[in-house]
């Protein structure tokens, strides 16, 4: 049976990402701008090397996450499947994509019942905050926390996605309010995520008062919505324009930076264009706690999980490589590194 409406949509999404270049043009993260100052004399074994870290409240073997994707279509039911079995393998938390079908349709509901795939690590549900402006509210965020079992709730910010999106949600008008009324009558602690172009320290502040745990910064530097929008819109005028806002975003370093230096302690995951352990490491040592991967885990997850524990594998090595040559022996070590150096300026130097 041919695919229709929102599940339609989902896999165009999962399709494009493979198959198109969707990043945006002349935009990177800004991690390029990072490097660290090697250690000859690491005085440590690099077997003894510790990635553990938590994340609410449950231990994770590595400071990764998988980042919100795809679901609600048989396409995407083999891809979340294969996530979470890896991700239970390998200790990484899991982020569904936009749970919202659950509650529009019976059809691939099992796309985002991956709980048994994944039955210790950190689940977290998704639901579009525009959403809140079109019917949805506390009752329905406590439903697909319920439905899916999961540990949080990710409300994610996605308006250049919506304003290309041919069907997009337009009203995000006081959302804040509506935010704060989830955050209060959840039973979960509730994170925000952009998808793609990024939150800054202001914004950030203001979701910490209203109530939200913690924030993914999706800067801008990996996929770009925009595009991928852009590549399935009908519309002349939407096309047209989405080429204006090719470049558009926070690069996800200068969000790291901005909204560690508003918010102090707060847990910030870092998303949006992470590709290699490297990166991770260096996000790290900006200030994110956990690191967001995607497309990068995506090809991957439509073969097998053991795929993906392959890739999974790579980015702990690679990360584990960076620690060992600093000579840092844990993520506590690496935040506080000051082998390196930012801009060309080194921390050893300050």
């Amino acid at each position: 049976m041919a695919e229709e409406g929102i599940n339609k949509r989902k896999t165009e999404h999962i399709r494009l990402c493979l198959t198109d270049n969707v990043e945006g043009v002349d935009k990177s993260t800004g991690l390029e701008g990072i490097s660290f100052v090697h250690n000859a004399l690491p005085e440590i074994n690099f077997h003894d090397i510790n990635l553990e870290t938590h994340f609410l409240n449950k231990k994770l073997q590595a400071p990764f996450l998988v980042s919100s994707m795809t679901g609600g279509s048989e396409l995407a039911a083999q891809i979340n499947q294969n996530l979470a079995i890896a991700a239970e393998q390998r200790g990484w938390a899991v982020a569904l994509g936009s749970t919202r079908a659950i509650l529009e349709g019976d059809k691939h509901q099992d796309s985002f019942l991956v709980r048994k795939h994944a039955p210790t690590v950190p689940l977290i549900a998704n639901l579009g905050a525009v959403q809140l402006n079109y019917g949805y509210g506390a009752e329905e965020a406590q439903k697909l926390v319920d439905l899916t079992e999961s540990d949080s709730l990710y409300l994610h910010l996605n308006s250049l996605q919506e304003i290309i999106q041919d069907e997009g949600d337009l009203n995000f008008d006081s959302l804040l309010p509506k935010i704060e009324e989830v955050c209060t009558k959840l039973n979960v602690p509730v994170g925000v995520k952009e998808v793609g172009f990024g939150i800054d320290g202001t914004v950030a502040r203001k979701l910490y008062d209203a109530g939200v745990s913690y924030i993914d910064v999706a800067g801008a530097g990996g996929t770009s919505w925009s595009q991928v929008e852009k590549l399935r819109s009908k519309d002349p005028l939407r096309k047209a324009a989405a080429e204006a806002f090719n470049n558009w975003g926070i690069p996800t370093k200068d969000c790291i930076v901005s909204v560690r230096n508003s918010l102090g302690e707060v847990p910030i995951v870092a998303s949006g264009g992470m590709k290699t352990g490297l990166d991770a490491a260096k996000a790290i040592t900006i200030g994110a706690d956990v690191i967001g991967f995607a497309r990068s885990l995506l090809q991957a997850a439509t073969e097998s999980a053991e795929k993906v524990m392959e890739v999974m594998e790579q980015i702990e090595f690679e990360l584990k490589i960076t620690m060992f040559g600093i000579g840092a022996k844990n993520l506590s070590e690496l935040k506080n590194t000051n082998r390196v150096e930012i801009m060309g300026r080194s921390l050893l130097e300050s």
